[in-house]
């Protein structure tokens, strides 16, 4: 399937997901309930998210064709009518719109596919009443809004993200994590220790009856430098798509070399946060600077800029082949 090319690294995740498309897309998924419910776990920079972005592009087209739902804005049992609306005859019942309905939810889907993508990022932040339901909707698909209205969830696929036990998979993890130290664990004993850490928070943190409503549980892997190679490599094809896409005949060639991407590497990885700030030192290091120079008129078409390590290792120096001028990627 065409998200394991945008999911780098975690083919776990792809097993226990694919299955369930494949079920809803052949009419098989059984009646009366979300076509998949999946709860991701791992460190922070892993993908957890990436996959359901991945997902959502690839069955929709678009990254954000899917219905979020941020969990830390609903730790508070009052913030959670914001989710359904205020019954009629209630304070602001008819200014407040729900974010859970039937409407919503088939905008997340597309005329290529009918499935809905949800995601309840960071679960364990949500208040008790929250939880309290989400368990009619993972059991029987059905939420019913302030106003009696029922969303029916049929046909939708559910993730829920979680940070549960990342504290202590990453003390476990290193020194070895990062680009830099990465060395993958050997067979199947390290890949199942960081699972058991993760299914001992998660039922330490939710209800038997709330995780038997769970088809898969996935705990995320650390990224090896092989992992992490890889994800700079797709985002910097999809800077190039952008800019081809967005500037069209005036569009130019980018080339980043070796060198230059061990040094985003290291500065866009991090035991802490893994790849999660590598598309910001992309931003800084090339996308800021090639915008500068853009609005300065200093590419051509077709010209190719090259992106340098610079004295010292501090930035990105960028020079076009036209003038060989290095501008200061700053």
């Amino acid at each position: 399937m065409a998200l394991s090319r945008r999911l780098v690294g975690q083919p776990a995740a792809i097993a226990a997901v694919v299955p369930y498309v494949e079920m809803y897309r052949a009419r098989l998924n059984p009646e009366g309930r979300p076509a998949g419910i999946f709860l991701l776990l791992g460190p922070t920079g892993t993908g957890k998210t990436k996959t359901v972005e991945a997902l959502a592009d690839v069955l929709h087209g678009s990254s954000k064709k899917l219905l979020k739902v941020d969990c830390g804005e609903y730790q508070m049992e009052h913030e959670v009518a914001k989710l359904l609306g205020a019954p009629p005859g209630y304070l602001g019942h008819r200014e407040t719109q729900p974010l859970l309905t039937q409407q919503k939810l088939s905008g997340a889907a597309s005329e290529s596919c009918d499935l809905s993508i949800v995601l309840f990022d960071e679960i364990e932040k949500a208040a008790q009443s929250l939880m309290r339901l989400l368990l009619g909707v993972l059991d029987k698909a059905t939420l019913r809004l302030g106003d009696s209205t029922l969303v029916n969830f049929d046909k939708s696929v559910i993730f829920l993200t979680s940070n549960l036990g990342a504290r202590v998979m990453s003390r476990e993890l290193r020194p070895e994590f990062g680009f830099e130290s990465a060395v993958p664990r050997e067979g199947m004993e390290w890949g199942d220790k960081l699972e058991r850490i993760g299914k001992r928070a998660v039922r330490k943190k939710f209800s038997p009856e709330f995780i038997n409503r769970i088809d898969s549980v996935v705990t995320y892997q650390p990224l090896d430098s092989g992992a992490l190679t890889a994800i700079l490599d797709q985002q910097i094809e999809d800077l190039q798509d952008h800019i081809d896409r967005r500037l069209g005949d005036r569009a130019f060639r980018i080339e980043v070399p070796a060198r230059s991407r061990r040094f985003l590497l290291e500065k866009g990885t991090s035991a802490e946060y893994g790849a999660r700030e590598l598309k910001r030192v992309l931003h800084h290091q090339l996308m800021q600077p090639l915008a500068s120079m853009v609005t300065g008129g200093e590419i051509n078409p077709g010209a190719s800029v090259r992106a340098e390590v610079g004295p010292g290792k501090a930035k990105l120096v960028l020079r076009t082949t036209d003038d060989g001028e290095f501008i200061p990627a700053c």
